[in-house]
């Protein structure tokens, strides 16, 4: 028997849902998509996946873990802090027939990378209340990950990939293109969702630059993006004195005009501000 004639004996997703109650748990922000045939287009979306490992993040009841499955995952591990969802997954683990790990765990205290070798990748429809935590932390990662594919509200996925000069265009948007180039897919109504959520969704699509310099550090860009944007309608001279350094002498040494706000900075300009920053911290301590 094929692994193909092994899913198609599965359970529906609904049976299993009410085979072990699993009622959703605003806690852990759990919202279940149930259409395999949207869950199969998001696998589509990850692109080849038939080498290395696909990390998911709170599969649930496996909706799109059996697409990422069938879609030829050679290695699926899966992140799941419900025990509930652990059982309602055995099946598919017996089905997938070694190819399909479930950890029980919190992603946000796990780093993926030890868990397996590359390449990686994430597929995942994300938990809304932690998504930011764990994008934030996996592009700290470089380039340990060869692709992301995830879903997010679809505010968050609009500031993820938004250009300079936007309304939306903000530190995630600085953070994440920093690293990676970032790609919106497509948008999914709160109604593809079990419960459904207050607001859409969308896919967001995120390749970390094979090359990437070493010239600056996340945290020194997010704590100049953090002043920046904390203050966002007045200018950079203003807004970056909450920085301990020369507000004027940093924007200098970046070659940025101190009369420009924050959006119109674009990702060069603020990594010369992260680097400018991190040499005049640094002088600073030298002179302790």
């Amino acid at each position: 028997m094929t692994i193909k004639t092994h899913f198609e004996t599965l359970p529906p997703i609904r049976e299993i849902i009410s085979t072990h109650n699993l009622k959703t748990r605003k806690t852990l922000g759990q919202h279940f998509l149930l259409d395999l045939n949207l869950t199969d287009r998001i696998a589509r979306c990850a692109g080849n996946i038939s080498d290395g490992t696909v990390f998911e993040i709170g599969p649930g009841p496996g909706s799109l873990t059996r697409s990422l499955l069938k879609a030829g995952a050679r290695h699926v591990i899966a992140i799941e802090r419900d025990p509930r969802c652990i059982t309602a997954l055995t099946g598919l683990v017996d089905a997938a027939a070694g190819r399909l790990k479930v950890v029980e765990g919190d992603a946000q205290h796990i780093d993926l990378t030890e868990l397996a070798p590359p390449p990686r990748r994430i597929v995942a429809n994300l938990p809304y209340n932690i998504s930011t935590v764990l994008l934030t932390s996996w592009i700290s990662k470089g380039n340990a990950f060869k692709n992301m594919t995830l879903m997010f509200q679809n505010e968050v996925a609009r500031r993820i990939v938004a250009d300079p000069g936007t309304k939306v265009y903000g530190r995630l948007s600085v953070v994440c293109n920093w690293r990676a180039n970032t790609d919106f897919l497509f948008k999914i109504p709160a109604r593809a969702f079990t419960p459904p959520p207050k607001v859409s969704s969308a896919l967001v699509s995120i390749k970390p630059y094979t090359s990437l310099s070493d010239t600056v550090e996340l945290s020194d860009l997010e704590m100049v993006t953090a002043a920046a944007f904390g203050q966002r309608r007045k200018m950079l001279r203003s807004s970056l004195k909450t920085l301990d350094c020369n507000t004027l002498t940093l924007l200098d040494s970046a070659r940025i005009d101190p009369t420009k706000r924050a959006e119109e900075l674009t990702i060069d300009d603020y990594t010369r501000l992260a680097e400018g920053f991190s040499h005049l911290r640094k002088a600073a301590l030298r002179k302790h």
